[in-house]
């Protein structure tokens, strides 16, 4: 198993045919093709700029379903991913994930295991969150026997958020116990902590808690905000960053990413070295 640690860059999958952002047909827009094609850019951008593991997320398909059974992602949107995680490893040999955005396990593995990838991000894992679709409840059991299943317990990672961002917790629940349930109880392999919102760095007093709770056990990774301007801070308290904004043109989520982002971002990212578990 490959769990990611260091500089973990994220491939944004632009609005799909069918998503309300997406451009109408009568603009001239060539559909999927033009998504893929700018993934594919983006994904070369960070292998050319010594990313150490690359996710790829289906980010401009926004109002996201819940991705449970009653409201799975929509099958475009699976498709999409697919066939972005396939056109990535054609070229990328190191440690390649997928997030489904906005929760759905069962889609992210399934394609991890079509696409021989290494790792999955799982929003919510365990708990009950108020999101802006809705309650969305951790679904641990199914995820792990759903793995096994699928061959992959001993290939495939779950990356698990602690109090995942754009979200607030059913009921009060501090930083300790909710990495302690993801770690002990929904045996994740890692615990991703992030800021409030994309972009928004986390805050050092935070991922202190989760690092005491869960550094020795996996692999804490920064989920958001991670930056030339706080990396000396924030790098030597966990054990990687996943790396959106950032290393994109001009700071801008949607703008393309920057390989020469990454290149002055890497020295000043020193980060503890994983767990032996990793």
């Amino acid at each position: 198993m490959r769990t990611p640690t260091g500089l973990i860059g994220v491939v944004h999958l632009p609005p799909l045919p069918g998503d309300p952002r997406h451009p109408a047909a009568s603009v001239g827009e060539p559909g999927i093709e033009a998504a893929l094609q700018f993934a594919w850019r983006d994904a070369d951008a960070l292998s050319q700029g010594g990313i150490d593991a690359i996710i790829v997320e289906n980010f401009g398909s926004a109002p996201f379903a819940k991705g449970n059974r009653a409201d799975p992602t929509p099958p475009m949107q699976v498709a999409a991913l697919a066939r972005a995680c396939t056109g990535v490893r054609a070229f990328w040999d190191g440690p390649l994930g997928v997030n489904c955005l906005r929760n759905d396990a069962r889609a992210a593995l399934s394609i991890a295991a079509a696409c021989e990838l290494d790792f999955v991000r799982v929003n919510v894992h365990t708990g009950a969150y108020v999101t802006d679709q809705g309650v969305l409840e951790g679904e641990a059991a199914d995820t792990l026997r759903l793995r096994d299943a699928l061959g992959l317990r001993d290939r495939v990672a779950i990356l698990a958020d602690v109090l995942v961002k754009h979200a607030a917790p059913l009921a009060p629940i501090d930083a300790r116990s909710a990495t302690a349930d993801l770690v002990f109880r929904g045996l994740a392999d890692a615990v991703i902590v992030s800021g409030e919102a994309t972009g928004a760095p986390v805050s050092a007093a935070l991922l202190d808690e989760v690092m005491e709770t869960a550094g020795a056990q996996v692999p804490v990774l920064i989920g958001s905000g991670f930056s030339a301007a706080n990396a000396a801070e924030l790098a030597p308290r966990c054990h990687g960053a996943i790396v959106g904004t950032s290393i994109k043109q001009h700071g801008r989520v949607e703008a393309p990413v920057e390989a020469a982002r990454i290149q002055a971002l890497r020295p000043l990212a020193r980060f503890q070295s994983a767990p032996p578990r990793a």
